[in-house]
């Protein structure tokens, strides 16, 4: 009889349509696809077994094959390989099965053939975790993201709860898990998260991977990706390398999504009762908690994920900077006004006037500000956190009028004249209040403009408004529109304005 096993769904269909149906053998094989001999082999097993239909109800898939294929107990069965082993020395760089088999095979020369120890193999690793069942190679993967669950902080002062998220990293071989809470889901929380991860694991893995969060991912895209330029500028510094989880993909965050789990189950769970006052206490019990889950032995490889990280993945992690990074916050494609400076944080920064009308990236950190085109960096300053303040290098003023392509005070003064000489008057004046003249530009752009919004008849009562409370400025101008003051009764008008002498306004005669 053939020894080739046939599975017991088959077998049963095979005897039912034999042995009910009355069917002939080439019928049955034909409806079951298979051959005449499987179907003659498998009937006369079953005679053998003394089996008749119907079949027994307590007759399991598991007894039924025993019945069909009784174990030969005069044959020695063949040494099992260690398939734990097997499973994490496949981690390791250029490891494959048939290497395994063959060193196998050194050992237990009676031992399985390739095929059937495949086939164990695939078997014992199908009973593993969803998550564990990838082949990660040592200190190569960070998973990271933000659990679903937060953490409650009460203020001791107000007594006001305060809901903080957790952050929560695991490696690709060892499941070695790093938890911690954040104050919130931010860009600067996002960073010091990975870099207290890092010391935690006394390395860095090459790879990381984040779900596609707006704080690691700025557009998520199944093919490219675009990476948040602070997040990859911190990845650079620690020699990593951002690879997003694909859009659509479960399996991809399977590690840190089982990850998550654990943490929501065994840490924030177990410290749900108590209270706390401040992150630094919530921190110190999840430390506490993540020591103890981390030490705990895995199920199906009865090692902690403390003692496999430290068997496979810490020796293989390249090593911590030297320096600490400097977090800095990128804007990307700021626009440069025709007054050369660009607006970040509500404060002016200038930057070469040769850049009016083009584009610069600009990168901040606690303490400066850089400037960027195409690359280059074009500026530096000191960062100020004065809202509506403007911070001006001498070097960046323009030596003639050409380096404005055409943009003069009396210019300006021209085209807000076009509203009427209150506007012109009231441009004139926010230049004049000015150190320097090109300061009041992107000012006096802006009252010019207000003109699209509002007619030009009420830009002028305004700025008639404004003149006559003294108080000429874009903010003034344009709250006295919203608020509709400027529809009021206006007082009576002033005396005519005498030219205004200042000497970086020139006459219009001047560029004649």
């Amino acid at each position: 009889m053939p020894a080739q096993k046939i599975g017991m769904r088959k077998a049963r269909e095979i005897i039912r349509l034999r042995w009910e149906q009355k069917l002939s053998q080439k019928d049955v094989a034909t409806s079951c696809d298979c051959s005449q001999s499987t179907v003659h082999d498998c009937l006369a097993r079953a005679k053998l077994a003394g089996l008749g239909w119907p079949l027994p109800e307590e007759l399991d898939d598991e007894k039924l094959e025993a019945l069909l294929y009784p174990s030969n107990p005069g044959r020695k069965s063949k040494p099992k390989p260690d398939f734990k082993e097997i499973h994490l020395e496949l981690g390791k760089k250029a490891v494959t099965l048939e290497l395994l088999w063959q060193e196998y095979r050194h050992v237990h020369p009676e031992g399985y053939g390739y095929s059937r120890f495949c086939d164990l193999y695939h078997q014992w690793r199908s009973q593993l975790e969803v998550s564990m069942r990838q082949v990660h190679v040592p200190g190569e993967k960070f998973f990271v993201d933000f659990a679903g669950q937060s953490v409650e902080v009460i203020d001791p002062n107000t007594g006001e709860v305060t809901k903080y998220p957790v952050f929560v990293g695991a490696m690709g071989l060892s499941n070695l898990i790093y938890a911690e809470a954040t104050e919130g889901q931010d860009l600067k929380s996002w960073l010091r998260a990975h870099e207290n991860a890092m010391r935690y694991l006394g390395g860095v893995p090459r790879v990381w991977v984040p779900d596609n969060l707006k704080v690691g991912v700025k557009h998520p895209c199944y093919y490219e990706p675009e990476i948040n330029p602070s997040y990859k500028e911190l990845a650079d510094h620690y020699d990593a390398v951002v690879l997003p989880a694909r859009v659509r993909k479960p399996k991809d965050k399977a590690k840190v999504e089982n990850a998550v789990l654990q943490v929501e189950r065994w840490l924030l769970a177990p410290i749900r009762k108590q209270q706390f006052f401040g992150l630094s206490e919530v921190n110190e019990a999840l430390l506490d908690r993540l020591r103890w889950l981390n030490d705990r032995p895995l199920s199906k490889l009865n090692e902690s994920r403390r003692t496999l990280f430290d068997k496979f993945d810490k020796p293989a992690l390249k090593p911590l900077p030297g320096r600490p990074f400097q977090l800095g916050q990128w804007k990307l494609s700021v626009a440069v006004n025709i007054d050369y400076h660009l607006a970040f944080d509500g404060h002016l920064y200038s930057v070469p006037c040769s850049l009016i009308g083009k584009r610069v990236d600009v990168r901040a950190t606690d303490f400066t500000l850089e400037c960027f085109y195409k690359g280059r960096r074009v500026a530096s300053h000191i960062r100020s956190y004065h809202k509506g303040g403007v911070t001006t290098v001498d070097e960046h003023r323009p030596k003639t009028h050409r380096d404005y392509a055409g943009w003069t005070p009396s210019r300006l003064i021209g085209w807000a004249s076009t509203v009427g000489p209150s506007t012109a008057e009231a441009v004139r004046t926010i230049m004049l209040n000015k150190r320097h003249p090109e300061e009041g530009y992107r000012a006096s752009l802006g009252v010019i403009r207000l003109a699209d919004r509002y007619g030009k008849g009420r830009v002028e009562k305004a700025c008639d408004k404004a003149r006559a409370i003294n108080s000429v400025s874009f903010r003034s101008i344009y709250s006295i529109l919203k608020t509709g003051f400027d529809q009021l009764c206006l007082p009576q008008p002033s005396a005519p304005h005498e030219p205004i002498e200042h000497e970086n306004i020139r006459g219009e005669d001047y560029y004649n």
